[in-house]
């Protein structure tokens, strides 16, 4: 059983398409996602929860190639030719829908759309070969963080899987405040918020109380500063609600010039 257990990662994946384009500040992050597979069993299947697919029912990607979806906009054309042919894993979607069936999640199954940068920018760089079968599970509208925690706690089963799942968000994500300061000026609030999630995440706090912590997450200092809008933290409540144990700090260090954090389980 210890060789078939899932390995659950979030992770800050930068801005854009800017880590595959060389981008200086985000050196640090791409020199965590290359590394980060030497740390892992090489998994059979990747299933990313990313933070920019939203839908009104949990949506995975079924298709058996799906495309890329570039979307981001005003980045040279290099930005709409990065390629990463990884195949789909229909297989696995269906495994998913049936868990959100015995779960009473309603959920769908997209054949159309393709992965998002959300997904194709940190596999690039993690499994550049693009060997890996790979599905794409969306957020659901409305940003409810129970109903996040819920969609984790449908999948748990999985745990049992070589899977690599991937929360795909940003834990500082503040637009504004990551061009409105000088580069790698101190920020008291963002490293309040990100002391917070490591707290919240990594103490051997019962599952009771690490999921009321994220569900009530507006409440930790300067929530509202760092995640305006909350489409990059909820990766990382799906990941909570499937692990239910505590995670390790894998990252901890800027990224364009703000705090950011991953962990692993």
């Amino acid at each position: 059983m210890a060789e078939n257990i899932a390995q659950v990662v979030y992770l800050s994946h930068g801005g854009g398409p800017l880590p595959i384009l060389g981008d200086p500040g985000h050196q640090a992050m791409v020199d965590f996602m290359t590394w980060l597979p030497s740390q892992l069993r090489k998994p059979e299947a990747i299933l990313v929860i990313s933070a920019h697919w939203e839908e009104n029912v949990a949506t995975l990607l079924g298709a058996n190639n799906p495309p890329l979806y570039y979307d981001y906009y005003g980045f040279p054309q290099k930005a709409y030719e990065i390629a990463y042919a990884a195949s789909g894993h229909p297989i696995l979607a269906k495994r998913v829908v049936a868990l959100f069936e015995k779960n009473n999640i309603p959920n769908r199954i997209d054949m159309e759309r393709g992965f998002d940068h959300g997904t194709f920018i940190p596999l690039k760089l993690m499994y550049p070969e693009a060997d890996i079968p790979v599905i794409q599970l969306s957020l659901l509208r409305g940003l409810d963080a129970a109903a996040h925690i819920a969609l984790g706690n449908a999948l748990d089963e999985l745990m049992e899987e070589n899977i690599l799942i991937v929360g795909s968000g940003f834990s500082f994500h503040n637009q504004n405040a990551f061009f409105g300061r000088k580069p790698d000026a101190p920020d008291p609030a963002n490293d309040a918020f990100q002391n917070w999630l490591i707290e919240t995440c990594t103490d051997s706090f019962s599952q009771q109380k690490r999921e009321a912590r994220l569900i009530a997450w507006e409440k930790a200092p300067a929530a509202r500063y760092c995640h305006p809008r909350e489409e990059h933290l909820l990766p990382l409540h799906v990941c909570v609600g499937m692990t239910k144990s505590p995670a390790k700090v894998v990252f901890d260090d800027q990224i364009l010039g703000k705090r950011g954090v991953a962990f692993l389980w």
